[in-house]
Parts: C-alpha cells; structure tokens; sequence
C-alpha cells in the first residue's frame, strides 16, 4: 500500500500540498484530479522519486514503477524494437545471454563446462524475462494503439510527433509494472485507440494512478479518485462523474446560483424544443437533454474553478457560409481527403471524426486557407468572422510575451483594464496576465488561444482537438459555451463528452473520403470496422436459393415472439451465412495455429537441448552449440512471423462478424 503522511510539496516557491495524507491500495487503480499547476504531475514526480517532499513522508513499497514519459522518443531501431527496450529486464537479460554465448565461443576446451552452464542459466532467464514471446507482444501492443504492421517497422525518428507520442505509451505498457504512472495518456489517440486503452488498463493488474481530463475514459477505468484540493487531497469513490456528483452535493448545499443554473439551461432547452420532433436528431437531442440533468448538478463545481469560458453572439451572420466543392485536400498536389461537397450554414454543428491521420487536420487546414486545395474549391462567406483552434496553436505563442499583452497586441486600442477583465474570465487575473507565456503550462497557453479567439467574436469556430491540454474544468466550461454559442460549429475532438453536449451531426473521413455519418458515439466504433471491411459487408448475402435474412425489426415483427420454428430458422440462416462469410479465414487461421504448434514444439525441443549440461562437457563440440542457437534463432523469428499473422487474421475475423452482426 501507498501512503502519504503529512505531506507538503513546492515548486517555484509555489506550495502545490500542504500536509496532505491519503492511502492507495496494492491493485487499485485512482484518478488524480486536479486543475492545471494543482500539483498532479508534481505528485508523480514524487512518487517515483524524481521529486523530494519538503515535509512529510511517502510509503511506496513497489520496486517496478513505471511512468509515461512526456517527451518525444528518439531512437534508430523500429518502433517495435523500441518497445523492446523498454522492458529492463528483458533487456538485461539478452545482454547477459548475448556476453555468456560470447565468452562460450571464446573459452578454451578445458574450460566450455563452465562456459556452458553459464550460457543455460542466461538462457533460462531470458525466458523467465518472457524473451520467447516478447516480440509478438510488442506487435500486438503496437497494433492495439493503431500502429500498421508497417509502421511497426519503421525507425522511431521517422515517425511523426503524435505517433512518437503514442510510442512512449506503448513502452509504459509493455514493461511489467507494480505502479504504472500514466500522465494524460488519452492525448493523441483517436477513439478506437481510447476504447482499446480502456479495456487493456481494466485487465491489467497493477497499481494505477492516472492523470486525465477525459472523463468517459476515467468513468470506465478507476474505481476512485484523488482530488488536489487547495493543496489536500481529497479521496472520492468511484469515476469521475461519481466525484462530480458528490462534489457537486456538497457544494450545493451552500450554493445561492439557481437563477444563474436556469439562464444556462435555457440555451440547451431551446435546442431540444426546436429539434426533439425531428426524428433525423432525436439521438442528438437525447445527448442534449442528458447534458441538462448534468449541468444541473455540477454547475457550481465549475464555478469554483474560475474560469467562465463566454462567446459573443454570432449577430447578423450569413445564412451560407462554407460552400466546398468537389474538393481534393492534401500536400504537395497529393490528395489526402476528397469530398464532393460540404456546406456549413449559420447555426451548424458538426463533428468530425475519423482515425489520426486519416486526413481531418488536413481538411481543417484547407477550410481555413492554411493550405491550399490541391482541386476544387473552398467558397467563405465575404466578412465572416472564423475562429479557429488548431492542435499546435500553443507552439505559435510568444513565449517571451504576457497573455495581456497577447491580446494587446490584437486590440492595440482598447483599455487595458477592459482587456484585463476580458483576461480574467479566462483565469488570467493580476500578476498571472503580466508573467510571460513560456513557462505556463499546455492549459494555460490553451487558455489564452481560447481568450484570443472569444476576442474576435466568431460567427463560425473550426476546433482541431481543442481539449488536448485543458483541465476537466475548463474542458466543462469550454462544452458549456459552445453549447450556449448561436454561431456555427466545426469540431474535431476525441472528447466524447464535449462531442455529445456541442454538435447535433456527425461527418466522418475515412479512406480518403469525407462522408455523412448518421449515428451517435455509442454506433461509431462498430461504423468504423464495417468501413474498414466495407468490401466484405457489401459482399455479405445468404448463399443462393436461401431467403434473404430479415433486420432485427424484420424479424421481431414478422412472426411474433410465439413463432419459435421461425426464430430458429432464422438463427440458422444467421448461422450458416456467418460460416460461409469466414470460411477461407477460417481455414487460413487453422493452418497458421498448425504450424505454430509444430513451431513451438521445434523451439521446446530446442530449448531442452540448450540447457542440457551434457553439451557443455570438457571436449564437446561447440560448433553443436553455435547450429542449436542458429536453429533456435531461426524458429523464433519463424515463430513471431506466424503470430503477427495470427493476429491480423483474428483482427479481421473480429472485424468481418462485427460487420455481418451490424447488418444482420
């Protein structure tokens, strides 16, 4: 078990806790929560020693702690090699096999006894350090989080930031860990990778402290939460929305801002009224509704963060004012994303999703006139206002410049005491306006984009992934106002949360196309497996002469519930079409599981010859030692080859019957 006594914690003279105590269990897995520059990654510095209390003390009994590391991976080895390194004892354990085959190879005849039984006590620890199936796992890890087999194969500094970034996740994975320190570790993944990260963390079974502002991801993992709480931490059961529920009763109980509840509400009851009969929304307008009953509770706890994220009234706005036509965006006269049209008008709100590099971010950039189309055509509405956010807009800060004097620079005449209350709704009050923009944190400078943005009064906001840095309070405040905006909205986001209360319709870019996506979040992940497999759900059809299978509805209605024959026809017609749809991948996944047994029987036979000492006997051949490495060398390649194609045919096995359950 964990345990913090007492403790107090500074940085830059700033004291982020103040005799602070709390207890974590071996085996649990705890979200800390906090504003930005609340103490959170202090806290984990702390934990792993990298940071020294001024009072107190910690109690943390686990040798194997790992934490995600925050900076871009450098490295000439493949990805999955890279992965490989991660793993300290696995790699300790090939060096010391790698120096004992060595000095067997170089030891004199008299002497291979010795050499010999050293090369088998290595070799037997590299197998206990799991070496055998080590490169199977990483590939699949990789895989899981999005990585081609390609990509796997390419060397760590070809790869783009994001990507980089995602690696340094998938080596805080890999490694065995008693503590595993993950800091925002849903930043950079799209929403298949989140979904994939959430089902691997709730089967692993160490013990868990995990920073993040997604509160979908958290509500799935953790079972608690640690609230930094001026300088304490406060202990709360359950996931986010659990800690918000029973912060926000206790914070209700002494709120006066009922009048201030209601005023907020009512820009979401006006869009549920204008929309709940339109059956194309009603999934939209349901989402709407639940971020009703859930600003009502949490209202005040965001009031106590002080940041109060307000956009001004799109006022006499085009009807039209994006018109795209037969558009190729992309790079270098090299199309990324094509669409044949896309129209935003006044009061749209639109998300878009799509995997990470998929082409959305290129998309945006084209919409905007960062870059131009490659074809087609991009018309905007003459004076409009757009506000744009974009992923890497903190990088084209001044870092030697105040966030006042940001905003002084877009308003040279306007009051500095106008600009300063414009500031401090943002969070940016007194002392914090005049300090320079270099050491704020990711949600500080993130802030201060927003500040900028409100500042010009957008008729139309195009976000690209806008919570990335934000903290769940401002994210919360961030939903609010786009909620309340009357403007028109183009959001690309993997927040789930900001996605449900902001848009009402969904695009989708997806094999170089932008298309329209009629569902909501909880369909997308199974709507992006039949798009990757759009060839076999076209090609799904009862073998000829059976009678096509009715939908669920179909079904349901045709025969009633007392009509048991009929069901299990249908069952069987289910049945027998799933079979013929996976009968070749099918077949193709017995052959491989053939020969990886038959492969793995070669590298136990193998192995027992290694470790026996009777090879190493004075006058032993070592040439016998060198062929049985070779051999063994050999087989395990033949071993991870076979695995990695076990793996992409169950992927589309998985992908082929989700695709036939969607349909049928």
């Amino acid at each position: 078990m964990i345990r913090l006594r007492g403790l107090t914690l500074s940085r830059g003279g700033r004291e982020l806790l103040r005799e602070a105590d709390a207890a974590i269990a071996a085996g649990e897995r705890i979200a800390l929560i906090g504003l930005n520059g609340s103490g959170k990654t202090s806290l984990l510095s702390a934990l792993t020693g990298e940071a020294v209390p001024d009072a107190g003390s910690i109690e943390q009994p686990f040798r194997r702690v790992i934490r995600l590391e925050q900076s871009l991976p450098t490295s000439s080895l493949p990805a999955w090699q890279h992965l490989l390194a991660a793993d300290s004892a696995l790699r300790d354990a090939q060096t010391a096999l790698a120096e004992a085959e060595q000095a067997f190879s170089d030891s004199p005849d008299g002497e291979q006894s010795a050499a010999g039984l050293a090369v088998a006590q290595a070799h037997m620890a590299w197998l206990e350090a799991g070496g055998a199936d080590a490169p199977a796992r990483a590939r699949a890890l990789l895989s899981g989080l999005g990585f081609s087999p390609e990509a796997s194969e390419q060397p760590v500094d070809s790869l783009s930031g994001g990507w980089r970034m995602r690696l340094n996740l998938a080596r805080a994975l890999f490694a065995p860990a008693d503590l595993l320190l993950l800091d925002e570790p849903t930043n950079h993944l799209d929403l298949d990778a989140v979904l994939w990260l959430e089902r691997w963390l709730v089967r692993t079974p160490c013990t868990m402290l995990i920073v993040s502002h997604d509160r979908d991801f958290l509500d799935r993992v953790v079972k608690a939460c640690l609230h930094i709480d001026e300088g304490r931490l406060v202990r709360f059961a359950g996931g986010y929305s659990d800690f918000e529920r029973q912060r926000a009763a206790r914070a209700l109980q002494l709120s006066r801002e009922r009048e201030s509840i209601a005023a907020r509400a009512a820009h979401l009851e006006s869009f549920i009224r204008r929309f709940r009969a339109q059956a194309t929304r009603a999934k939209q307008v349901q989402s709407r509704i639940k971020a009703l009953e859930r600003m009502a509770e949490v209202e005040s706890v965001r009031a106590l963060s002080g940041i109060d994220i307000e956009l001004a009234p799109a006022d006499d706005c085009p009807e039209h004012l994006v018109l795209v036509e037969d558009l190729a965006a992309g790079y270098n006269e090299q199309p990324v994303v094509r669409t044949q049209a896309l129209q935003i008008v006044r009061g749209a709100r639109i998300g878009v999703l799509g995997r990470n590099g998929a082409g959305k971010s290129t998309l945006i950039k084209t919409l905007v006139g960062e870059l131009p189309p490659v074809s087609g055509s991009v018309s905007i509405a003459r004076g409009l206002r757009i506000g744009y956010f974009a992923q890497q807009g903190v990088d084209q800060l001044r870092e030697d410049e105040s966030a006042l004097r940001h905003l002084q620079r877009a308003a040279p005449t306007e009051r500095e005491q106008t600009l300063r209350d414009f500031m401090g709704r943002f969070g940016f009050r007194g002392d914090d306006a005049t300090r320079p923009v270099g050491p704020m944190s990711g949600g500080e400078k993130a802030r201060l984009l927003f500040a900028l943005l409100a500042w010009q009064k957008p008729q139309l906001l195009i976000l690209d992934e806008p919570t990335n840095h934000l903290d769940a309070q401002t994210r919360d405040s961030l939903a609010d106002a786009l909620a309340r905006f009357d403007g028109a909205l183009l959001l690309v986001s993997h927040d789930r949360y900001l996605l449900r209360s902001s848009v009402d319709r969904f695009v989708i870019v997806t094999a170089g196309r932008l298309m329209a996506y009629d569902g909501d979040l909880d369909d997308y992940d199974s709507w992006v497996m039949q798009q990757r497999e759009a060839d076999v759900t076209s090609a799904i059809a009862p073998p000829s002469g059976m009678p096509a299978t009715p939908s669920r509805d179909e079904a349901s209605t045709a025969g009633g519930g007392s009509d048991r024959r009929s069901e299990r026809r249908l069952a069987a017609e289910r049945r027998t079409a799933l079979a013929a749809l996976t009968r070749d991948i099918d077949a193709d996944i017995r052959k491989l599981e053939a020969r990886l047994e038959k492969t793995e029987a070669e590298l136990r036979s193998l192995d027992a010859e290694l470790q026996s000492l009777d090879l190493y006997a004075p006058g032993s051949d070592g040439a016998r030692v060198s062929d049985l490495n070779r051999r063994r060398a050999s087989a395990a390649r033949e071993r991870d080859d076979i695995e990695t194609r076990w793996l992409e045919l169950q992927t589309q096995r998985e992908e082929q019957v989700a695709a036939f359950e969607a349909r049928h």
